[in-house]
């Protein structure tokens, strides 16, 4: 019975002292989890930006078109303001596809267009006037990375190319009539491009872009800039109104004859639609 008790009280004693080893940790465990906030907010807004993300943008280029055209020799040089082409209707089908997942960016960007000129002045030519007509249409298809992501500043640097499948119809007009039967060429080529673009919160809702590319291969020069403010109506409705300047000096040497040295600017307006 001695032994007994004596076992007991070792065994206490062992249970009392693993327990005073024991709380202060736990406590200090507790208290650590207490005070250590959960970011739970930061975690969810973090995946909500993560994974792919998809938008179309519908837009309105109000573009004029200042420059050279030519074919098969014969060269005009063209000057459609704002007021032509809202007089002439020359407006066309533009739109702008973008996915993104995580920071690697996938914009695509479509216009097409016909651009006129009833008072094309002719160059070397024995005629009054030459109605110019232009086609355009145009894809640039790029792949980026966003080397900032801020919530007040996001930035992309872009890499890609521009397709151009370019049509000039020129007609000479002399006494009121047609000359002849007109002239008509195509041309398709396309360039590399590289730029870039920064977005800048200016207000929960409202914000601003600023971009811009530049390259060549088959041009001698193709560069645009521009830049928009957007307004976010809804969670998934943004409204855009900005200016897009597009230059392009496609002259080849050999027998395709073709000229497309044209500067192209205009307002914009659009809005996008954020799928997911």
């Amino acid at each position: 019975m001695g032994s007994f008790c004596k076992v007991a009280r070792v065994g206490l004693f062992l249970v009392a002292l693993a327990a005073l080893l024991y709380l202060p940790r736990a406590s200090a465990q507790v208290l650590a989890d207490v005070s250590t906030p959960v970011p739970q907010a930061k975690e969810k807004e973090a995946n909500a930006d993560d994974g792919w993300h998809f938008a179309i943008t519908p837009y309105i280029w109000f573009a004029g078109m200042h420059g050279t055209v030519g074919a098969l020799g014969h060269e005009a040089s063209v000057h459609a303001n704002f007021g032509d082409i809202a007089s002439y209707l020359n407006i066309g089908a533009m739109g702008t596809f973008e996915a993104r997942y995580n920071r690697v960016v996938l914009p695509v960007d479509f216009i097409w267009m016909k651009l006129s000129d009833e008072k094309g002045l002719p160059i070397e030519e024995e005629a009054d006037s030459i109605k110019t007509t232009v086609r355009e249409t145009i894809l640039t298809p790029k792949i980026g990375y966003r080397i900032a992501d801020g919530k007040k500043a996001k930035v992309d640097m872009l890499i890609g190319f521009r397709y151009w499948h370019l049509s000039n119809d020129l007609t000479a007009i002399a006494g009121g009539n047609q000359v002849g039967n007109g002239i008509s060429k195509s041309a398709n080529f396309a360039d590399a491009v590289a730029g870039g673009r920064i977005i800048l919160a200016l207000s929960p809702k409202a914000f601003v872009a600023i971009g811009g590319d530049a390259g060549g291969g088959s041009a001698r020069s193709d560069w645009q800039a521009g830049g928009f403010l957007g307004y976010k109506i809804s969670r998934k409705w943004d409204l855009l109104a900005g200016y897009r300047y597009l230059s392009i000096n496609y002259r080849p040497n050999g027998a395709t004859q073709f000229i497309y040295n044209v500067n192209m600017p205009g307002l914009i307006l659009g809005a996008t639609y954020t799928i997911k």
